[in-house]
């Protein structure tokens, strides 16, 4: 396959190195760039408020605090940081709460399920890491049907750090037989870039996701900058 080359009309941030070598596999987040997961997150977190007679938070300040997991949902809706005695047992029933419907409104978002199969059809791997323990990033892979399909399905647990550490994605890497600098890692988050930058990897960042309340997507320093998975699909020339 010859190598990426940047996408001057679409892509908002060019690669930073024309000469990378050629990519063979892509590698993705999960929640806010394959799948919609913040009904799901934001129903569990509700059932928890309508549960103690607490009134629900509107869904449209729940989103953007997905990629921060539990601390972020949680300090929302109830104003508690890891550091409180309070955070471990509602961490918990979040938990428990969310496993209970995983896959009740979680979807893929649109074009990803193309997206997916185009890679596919054009030789190109394709895997997940995401920092949602195995203990959900799995059963949600396998509900999606991705399972037979991803070269590497790596959570938050899977090795001894999360991103941004870049050891979930040299993991990944290594399951799917692909050395980290064939790799682009893509995702919402400026974790995610940090963490692909630190593997050596392309990074692309996704415009459709949660993107979190930091600094600007401009900012997070990707090779590339992309509204929709067909952008994405152009910019890697499958």
């Amino acid at each position: 396959m010859s190598a990426v080359l940047p996408m001057p009309q679409t892509a908002a941030i060019a690669p930073a190195t024309a000469a990378r070598a050629a990519i063979r596999a892509v590698l993705f987040d999960l929640d806010g760039t394959l799948v919609d997961s913040a009904p799901d997150l934001a129903g569990a977190t509700n059932e928890m408020l309508a549960a103690r007679g607490l009134p629900e938070v509107p869904f449209e300040r729940l989103r953007p605090m997905v990629g921060a997991g539990a601390r972020g949902m949680m300090g929302v809706a109830f104003g508690v940081s890891p550091m409180e005695a309070t955070f471990p047992a509602l961490r918990d029933e979040f938990f428990d709460r969310y496993e209970q419907r995983l896959l009740r409104a979680t979807a893929p978002f649109d074009g990803v399920a193309a997206m997916l199969e185009a890679l596919a059809k054009s030789g190109l791997g394709w895997g997940i890491v995401t920092n949602k323990s195995e203990r959900f990033a799995l059963p949600l892979a396998r509900g999606l049907g991705w399972m037979d399909s991803a070269a590497a399905v790596v959570g938050g647990d899977t090795t001894p750090h999360a991103k941004p550490h870049p050891a979930p994605l040299l993991e990944a890497a290594r399951r799917a037989g692909v050395p980290p600098e064939a790799c682009v890692y893509v995702g919402d988050d400026a974790r995610d870039i940090a963490a692909g930058r630190a593997a050596h990897m392309l990074t692309a960042a996704v415009r459709w996701g949660y993107l979190g309340d930091g600094e600007p997507i401009e900012a997070w320093g990707a090779d590339v900058i992309v509204d929709t998975p067909e952008e994405l699909l152009e910019w890697l020339r499958a």
